[in-house]
């Protein structure tokens, strides 16, 4: 894993890099994986736009990645590394024994060979997926469930990693890359490990045009616009008449508190996310 350069023969390839894709050992997808996906161009059912600055982009299709990790007991090989349109990680072809063939997402060190394994019989290695009740205190972890049986809802990203630092009573302590230090039920499952391709974080888009081809619109600065359109808009040159930071519907940004404070999950979170860097120290990328 690594990034590449090119020669600067343009703006765009001066200042942007590529991943390498060094870690990539298989060109095509599975096709019994694949999905049709849909780009919704930013609109609701109803057509009106909900999200704003997306559209176009390239077609892709969607790789159904196995995220609960059920099928216990039976060892998974690990048939190649895959290129993923939809996601930051790498994906991991696992062909089990019984003749299914499933999607993972890649951890940092997976080696194509490799038996993988979930369940309770899993030993805790980089790759298998076991209940937080026999991970070990202290070990990395990613790919975690918030309500047991649910499938993994977060540390997906590529480079992530979670740890967990100790466990009392039915819940485990989970540091998560933002600094956050949240109970989670030790029931619910995880997998060992890191998420690879970390190198993701240093790629320079370089050009506009790469954005586009991502899905990504052109993004228009509130103070620009007038009045009637954004609540920054308005005024006689750069001005924001002193107004605090809002986004177009009014919700605060800037370091504006909007989280609900009666939200339920509020009492599983033993210590808030720190404002700056969003990796915590000492937990990788």
């Amino acid at each position: 894993m690594g990034l590449k350069y090119y020669k600067p023969t343009s703006p765009g390839r001066r200042l942007g890099s590529v991943s390498d894709f060094a870690e990539i050992t298989r060109e095509t997808p599975e096709k019994s994986l694949l999905e049709r996906i849909h780009g919704t161009g930013g609109r609701n059912a109803t057509g009106y736009m909900t999200v704003k600055h997306r559209g176009g982009g390239a077609r892709k299709l969607y790789r159904k990645v196995d995220f609960r990790r059920e099928k216990d007991g039976i060892p998974g090989r690990v048939a190649s590394i895959e290129y993923d349109p939809n996601r930051s990680a790498r994906i991991a072809l696992l062909a089990y024994r019984d003749g299914e063939k499933r999607y993972i997402l890649a951890p940092d060190g997976l080696r194509v060979g490799e038996e993988l394994l979930s369940g309770p019989e899993a030993e805790p290695k980089t790759g298998n997926c076991l209940s937080l009740r026999r991970i070990p205190p202290g070990m990395p972890i990613h790919a975690i469930e918030l309500t047991p049986g649910r499938g993994a809802q977060v540390v997906r990203s590529a480079g992530t990693v979670a740890q967990l630092a100790a466990k009392e009573g039915d819940y485990a302590h989970i540091t998560f890359p933002s600094g956050e230090v949240r109970k989670i039920h030790l029931d619910c499952r995880a997998t060992i490990g890191q998420v690879g391709n970390l190198d993701h974080v240093n790629v320079r888009i370089g050009k506009a045009g790469r954005n586009r081809h991502r899905g990504i619109r052109p993004r228009v600065r509130p103070v620009a616009m007038n009045p009637v359109d954004h609540p920054l808009g308005g005024g006689d040159g750069r001005s924001h008449g002193g107004r605090h930071p809002v986004s177009a519907t009014g919700v605060l940004s800037k370091g504006g508190k909007t989280r609900n404070p009666r939200k339920t999950s509020s009492r599983r979170i033993l210590r808030r996310r720190k404002p700056g860097p969003r990796t915590a120290p000492g937990l990788g990328q």
